[in-house]
């Protein structure tokens, strides 16, 4: 691929302008008035069925971080690291014929590695998907949207969008958008393009970057998508987008105060499955050892009633 020079930054939105392309996008009406699934929805049985005869050399690359203390979560006022703790050892309970027993408990926040953010983990104006009112949020968890509603959907047609590989850079650097017209030059180059229902997994090599330091400024400035791939994710149904940034959206944020301006489009208004904190390194290399840049991806959320966000331990299978 030849290398691009990053894009120019762009004037940043006004907040109407953030509202105007929410009520634009808006996904409320488009699958019924129960709809708890959002663009999850185009993932249908035919589109399950063609992602799965993409594979042919049976190569399970599985993109999650690990579940430990030494996590990416550094610098977040709410967030931690996993904790792993022994329950029982093998030497401490034995039973007859000295057989040893271990178990063990993880604390962690459901969204402290690799995962999705559910449909009810954003709200605008009082409101979350579906115009359901953000009061449904409560301290029990989400009474409505929570990722029980796709966690038995998501097997479909993955896509990698290599973009640190396309401008010929390690990583792109904080607050260092990606724009509709890069995404797309960026699949062009590689021979590939999205589809309806499928997946679009987008590397910044910011991950890796941030990994090799220790996570440092991980949790702050970062690179990720503009608001202006928005309107093309929707334009061509695609049921899911993650990033291997911990964001997917680019930070600061594209919109004059406004905050997680690309989240409250995506989640509140279109219902967009978000994916964070991806590994995409070891899939990026055999993409370019072998020039395929689409899969089966396999990703269920772990299906904790009622929360808000969910780890997964994503696959893509080539």
């Amino acid at each position: 691929m030849a290398p691009a020079l990053p894009p120019s930054p762009r004037a940043k939105l006004a907040a109407s302008d953030v509202v105007a392309l929410a009520r634009k996008l808006c996904n409320w009406a488009t699958w019924g008035e129960d709809d708890q699934r959002g663009t999850v929805n185009h993932i249908t049985p035919q589109v399950t069925a063609a992602a799965a005869a993409l594979v042919r050399r049976g190569v399970i690359h599985s993109l999650s971080v690990p579940v430990d203390r030494d996590g990416p979560v550094t610098t977040s006022p709410r967030r931690f690291n996993p904790l792993h703790f022994m329950t029982v050892l093998p030497t401490e309970q034995l039973r007859d014929g000295g057989v040893g027993i271990s178990d063990d408990v993880v604390v962690m926040p459901l969204q402290s590695g690799t995962q999705w953010d559910g449909l009810a983990h954003f709200a605008f104006d009082g409101q979350i998907y579906g115009g359901r009112p953000a009061t449904l949020v409560s301290s029990s968890g989400a009474a409505v949207n929570d990722v029980r509603n796709f966690s038995d959907r998501l097997a479909t047609r993955g896509v990698l969008a290599d973009v640190a590989r396309f401008r010929g850079v390690s990583s792109l650097q904080p607050g260092e958008p990606i724009e509709v017209e890069e995404l797309q030059a960026t699949l062009h180059a590689q021979g590939v393009d999205v589809s309806e229902g499928g997946a679009l997994l987008v590397r910044t090599g910011y991950l890796s970057l941030c990994r090799a330091r220790g996570w440092t400024g991980f949790g702050d400035s970062a690179p990720g998508l503009a608001m202006s791939t928005l309107e093309w994710i929707h334009d061509r149904r695609l049921a899911a987008v993650a990033t291997d940034t911990y964001a997917v959206e680019v930070k600061p944020y594209q919109a004059e105060e406004f905050a997680s301006p690309f989240h409250v489009v995506a989640l509140v208004f279109m219902g967009l499955l978000l994916g964070e904190i991806f590994d995409l390194e070891q899939l990026s290399e055999d993409c370019t050892m072998d020039g395929v840049y689409e899969f089966f991806f396999v990703a269920p959320a772990l299906p904790v009633t009622g929360a808000v966000g969910a780890p997964v331990n994503p696959y893509a299978i080539k």
